[in-house]
């Protein structure tokens, strides 16, 4: 459809409407009579080297938010990362690769049958999950280090989740309900992913998640201890850890032979790791040997422990002196198809956030941590891809939910490991285990397998050191630490989640809506190295030198902005001037949106209110006639002389920190021009905005009516018309309409007398370097517009300079100098180095 038929169908639809499409539109031919300020001024004549400013329109939104061809393509091969290495495989990275592939399964075999029983499962299962884990991440990683499989906190919440289903569903076996669980988690995790929503992640602040780790690795070995001591005393290991740990001092008298195995096990895991990084600091040629030799004592343990029962127990397989592993069937005797209904899924549908948040947090944070010491960047949509796919697919051999594993992926990092196919020589490794090692597997001592699992989680636990670098960097993000830990230790590691995840979006919230912004005042600063003033040309000479023309000595100092109340932590000595009276300068530290609107212009008014005074000091002939929010002073009291203080000439805005704008931070400013021009009438108070960063914010502050001259029309004050009011309602009827009537009055019949201030003119008009005139068809403007651009340095040429901000949009500066110049030759004070135009 041609763009002339698209305008004129739109043009007639919002007419049907009854929308005004010329809104606040300073160069429309149609502008609202009613909305005071949009000073119309002509640029229809101006020479085309001139650039005028085009607002972003619905059609190029739509235009970047909506996939090319292209894109499209290039999305669906990004799926399968592996397509763009595979071809380049070679016989060094096959080396690495099985290297840290081998290493990998010895531990890998030892770990998942461990965190089966954590999960609540027989053995077997471990491997199962194990197994499709590493298989199947290759096809979709984005990391080469990554290794998925049973994790000992996603292996425990699981042990959760079946322990309170079978209490619902006792007929249905516990590994029906892990694959159920793992079948929905995956079809969840693999929809973000396609949906490339790998940045919700992103909001889980790291004293977060070193906090779920902290709390439920301590959950996880008070619950082992049991095992481990082999106490015979009945109590439940799955409550709050803080009662875990109680019943199991008190039961210690009930511990058996098993606490043999159990504790030596445990401290020989300890002392191979502590000798082996001895080792490595003190023969560092040989580290790499030192390092395998610590990598593989876990399988070392087992083994030597697995030897020590068979050799006990050989003849005492039905009354053995410890408790032991037991049968351990060989291959995948539980694959079949995945029950999924709703009678399973009701039983933990409403565990099914924590669940996701630990498959995500745990993976993501160990993928990217591991991807920037190896100088590579994950894809965290895409991790979640591949963390959905092994979920879904490992169920059908009877695996369990997996995501990424701490100590497996540190190990296959430091093996050397080149490219994620390492994935599948762990898989055969753990392929041979079931098959070739069920019967091995019976004699392992449950005690040594659980100071294995203690051993495993305890690295997880945040060290104090890290928790006094939290709360040296950010004090908050260390109570976010303690709250998630104390939470965790006291009730479950789901409600420690949530908990953790809920204050650390609260503090962030907080942080949003409470953040102030600064005023700003000028400074004069001069470049120095040692005792000498850098020079335009980089040398540097003398900066006593008292032959030094006064030319040079200009061009050797700039000015800058800096908190006029020095919270940046600047020199305090430093005076910081303000710019020019009556003239404010503000900038906002974060964005500027609804949570944090209000409190950013509330301070805003606060403080122009306490530095100056109204313009129209109002007479009040007896106490009755003043406003309910000026009582004046106490009987006996003289009101406070306020005549030293300068009149409100204009607020400039910084707005390098934003981003975006919305309707609600938008009305406000609305808002606050009104309330600031009823405190300047008759005069209006300019705005002036620098750094915009984004076109859609000069669209929308353009629409509510900022960036153009608002001369005084001389005829009383006027609001500018709101987006949205509930004072507004009735239109002309309104309360607010009514309110203007009455200033306007009021203001009238105390200018009978004289100007308010001398020199306040009513047709006083303001100037930003450009001729503005409240007459869209005078020529004699346009022509004097013309001869002030020809005349400026930005116009000279267009082959060597060029204006930089668009001629519509007048109040919208380059930066804070050029908004100061303008609002310095508004206020009748130009600066003697005023320029024109930005160029």
């Amino acid at each position: 459809m041609p763009s002339d038929t698209k305008s004129k169908v739109g043009q007639g639809v919002a007419k049907a409407l009854g929308i005004k499409t010329p809104y606040r539109d300073p160069l429309g031919a149609h502008a609202d009579p009613v909305t005071r300020g949009e000073s119309m001024f002509s640029v229809g004549t101006i020479d085309t080297y001139s650039y005028i400013e085009s607002e972003p329109t619905t059609a190029e939104w739509f235009k970047e938010i909506c996939p090319t061809g292209p894109q499209v393509v290039n999305y669906l091969i990004s799926l399968f990362p592996f397509l763009s290495w595979i071809t380049r495989y070679n016989l060094t990275w096959l080396f690495g690769d099985l290297v840290a592939g081998i290493t990998v399964g010895a531990v890998v075999v030892p770990q998942g049958m461990a965190y089966a029983k954590l999960a609540e499962l027989p053995v077997q299962f471990g491997l199962y999950s194990s197994f499709m884990g590493v298989l199947i991440y290759w096809f979709f990683a984005t990391s080469k280090d990554i290794t998925i499989g049973p994790v000992a906190v996603m292996s425990t919440l699981t042990g959760t989740i079946v322990t309170e289903s079978k209490k619902q569903i006792p007929e249905i076996e516990s590994h029906i309900i892990a694959s159920c669980l793992a079948i929905i988690c995956g079809a969840i995790v693999c929809a973000m992913g396609l949906l490339r929503l790998g940045f919700i992640v992103d909001f889980i602040p790291l004293p977060a998640i070193s906090a779920f780790m902290t709390g439920s690795a301590i959950n996880i070995c008070t619950g082992q201890v049991k095992d481990m001591l082999g106490e015979t005393a009945d109590f439940s290991t799955k409550d709050a850890t803080y009662m875990v740990i109680i019943n199991t001092l008190k039961h210690l008298p009930s511990a058996g032979i098993d606490a043999a195995m159990g504790v030596s096990a445990l401290a020989m895991l300890y002392i191979i790791r502590s000798g082996c990084n001895f080792g490595a600091r003190k023969f560092p040629r040989q580290a790499k040997i030192w390092f395998f030799a610590s990598t593989l004592r876990t399988v070392f343990v087992i083994l030597f422990y697995t030897m020590i029962s068979a050799a006990v127990n050989l003849h005492r397989r039905d009354n053995p002196r410890f408790k032991l592993l037991g049968s351990v069937p060989r291959g995948f005797q539980h694959a079949a198809v995945p029950v999924v209904n709703s009678t399973i899924i009701k039983t933990f549908a409403n565990q099914l956030p924590a669940a996701v948040i630990v498959l995500l947090i745990e993976h993501i944070a160990i993928s990217k941590s591991f991807g920037r010491v190896n100088n590579y960047t994950i894809d965290p949509s895409q991790e979640l891809v591949a963390i959905g796919v092994s979920n879904l697919l490992g169920p059908f051999l009877g695996g369990y939910p997996a995501t990424g594993s701490f100590s497996r992926t540190a190990i296959k990092s430091k093996a050397g490991v080149r490219t994620p196919l390492a994935g599948v020589i762990t898989a055969v490794v753990v392929l041979l285990a079931i098959y070739a090692l069920p019967a091995v597997f019976f004699y392992i001592p449950k005690a040594s397998l659980a100071g294995v699992i203690i051993h495993a989680v305890g690295d997880l636990i945040t060290p104090p050191n890290t928790v006094y670098q939290f709360w040296r960097v950010s004090p908050l993000d260390a109570i976010i630490f303690f709250a998630g830990v104390i939470i965790t230790v006291f009730t479950t590691i789901e409600i420690g989640i949530y908990c953790t995840v809920s204050i650390a979006a609260a503090i962030l919230l907080f942080r949003i809506a409470k953040a102030r912004g600064q005023f700003l005042g000028r400074v004069t600063i001069h470049s120095v190295i040692g005792d000498h003033l850098v020079q335009d040309d980089g040398k540097y000479g003398s900066s006593n030198s008292p032959n030094a023309p006064a030319h040079d000595e200009d061009k050797n100092h700039r000015s800058i902005f800096l908190p006029i109340n020095h919270t940046d932590g600047s020199n305090p000595d430093i005076e910081v001037q303000q710019p020019y009276p009556g003239i404010f300068i503000y900038r906002f530290s974060e964005g500027f949106n609804y949570p944090n609107a209000n409190h950013y212009t509330d301070y805003l008014v606060q403080t122009i209110f306490k530095h100056t005074r109204r313009t129209n000091p109002f007479s009040y002939g007896s106490p009755g006639d003043r406003p309910w929010n000026n009582p004046g002073p106490r009987k006996g009291k003289a009101e406070e002389d306020r005549s030293h203080l300068p009149t409100l000439q204009a607020v400039i805005l910084d707005f390098s920190s934003v981003n975006n704008v919305d309707v609600t931070s938008v009305q406000n400013l609305i808002d606050v021009r009104n309330q600031l021009d009823l405190y300047a009438s008759p005069r209006t108070v300019q705005w002036h905005f620098a750094h915009i960063n984004n076109r859609w914010t000069k669209r929308a502050l353009a629409a509510a009516g900022f960036g153009f001259p608002s001369p005084s029309s001389g005829d009383g004050f006027h609001r500018w018309k709101p987006i949205f009011s509930v004072a507004e309602i009735e239109g002309n009827a309104s309360a607010a309409a009514h309110a203007e009537m009455m200033n306007n009055q009021r203001v009238q019949n105390e200018l009978k007398g004289g100007d308010i201030e001398e020199g306040l003119k009513t047709g006083e008009r303001e100037t930003h370097g450009i001729e503005v005139s409240s007459d869209s068809g005078s020529s004699t403007q346009d022509d004097k517009l013309q001869r002030d651009l020809k005349g400026s340095k930005a116009y000279l040429s267009r082959r060597k300079v060029a204006v930089v901000q668009g001629l519509n949009r007048p109040f919208f500066h380059i930066d804070l100098s050029s908004a100061l110049q303008s609002a310095l030759a508004n206020a009748g004070e130009p600066d003697p180095n005023l320029n024109v135009l930005d160029a």
